[in-house]
């Protein structure tokens, strides 16, 4: 159990069920994460599809750490769908860990780990280069000024292996998302950067590579993942295909 002292210092969130959905919230203007009840595993929200679709430039990353545990929408597709990868999950609010059965995150194992600390502390000194991060941190004030800061965009840079690949999940109308942006394209480089929002224009994915991914992709016919049943990649196929749509419209702009 967490400290009781430790806890005071964060926000305790509630669950809210109806429909077959329960969402996580912190206040009821904002919904931190949805899940469907009869597929626990499947990505309700949009801008969880949005992210996970870097599965189309990496798709068997060898280790894979997540800030952010939310209600585990995208921890749970990811123990589910990417079996021979390594999962750390960093989630700095114990209240919100304590939730996750309510939200049937899987128990700890030898490839999946749940851990209560700070996200920026671990791209600081990572116990080993990541193929990929996932940054979803948010708190009941929105994104915490320490997972958007230069200095924590240039870290997570440091913690990548020399392809991986960091994607972001930015508020898209925060009135400092522009330098948000401009710090992440100041760390990996402009030209390494892709952002996309969502219908609703409250969320923006920011795929960010240290190699040449962006740079070398080649457009080919999707094809469904074999670890996907078939209700996952019709769920999964236009994010793949808007991610698509993006690089190539970023290659063409740069020739």
């Amino acid at each position: 159990m967490p400290d009781s002292a430790d806890s005071a210092l964060h926000v305790k969130p509630y669950v809210y069920e109806a429909h077959g959905l329960k969402a996580l919230h912190f206040s009821i203007h904002e919904i931190q994460s949805r899940m469907q009840t009869a597929r626990p595993f499947a990505l309700e929200l949009e801008y969880t599809r949005a992210m996970m679709a870097f599965l189309l430039l990496k798709p068997a990353p060898a280790t894979l750490a997540m800030i952010g545990l939310g209600g585990g929408s995208m921890a749970k597709f990811c123990h589910r769908f990417l079996p021979q990868t390594r999962i750390q999950v960093l989630e700095i609010n114990p209240h919100v860990i304590a939730l996750r059965e309510a939200f049937e995150v899987p128990a700890d194992d030898e490839r999946f780990t749940v851990h209560q600390a700070d996200g920026a502390e671990f791209v600081r000194q990572p116990p080993c280069p990541q193929d990929v991060l996932l940054v979803d941190g948010f708190d009941d004030q929105g994104q915490p000024p320490a997972l958007c800061s230069q200095r924590f965009y240039d870290d997570c840079l440091a913690a990548l292996d020399d392809e991986g690949l960091m994607v972001a999940n930015l508020h898209a109308g925060h009135r400092h998302f522009d330098a948000h942006l401009a710090r992440i394209e100041r760390s990996f480089g402009a030209d390494k950067v892709l952002s996309l929002k969502d219908s609703e224009g409250s969320n923006a994915v920011v795929l960010a590579c240290k190699g040449v991914e962006l740079q070398a992709f080649k457009p080919a016919p999707l094809c469904q993942a074999p670890s996907f049943d078939a209700q996952t990649w019709a769920d999964m196929m236009p994010a793949f295909a808007k991610l698509a749509a993006a690089i190539r419209n970023k290659q063409a702009e740069a020739q």
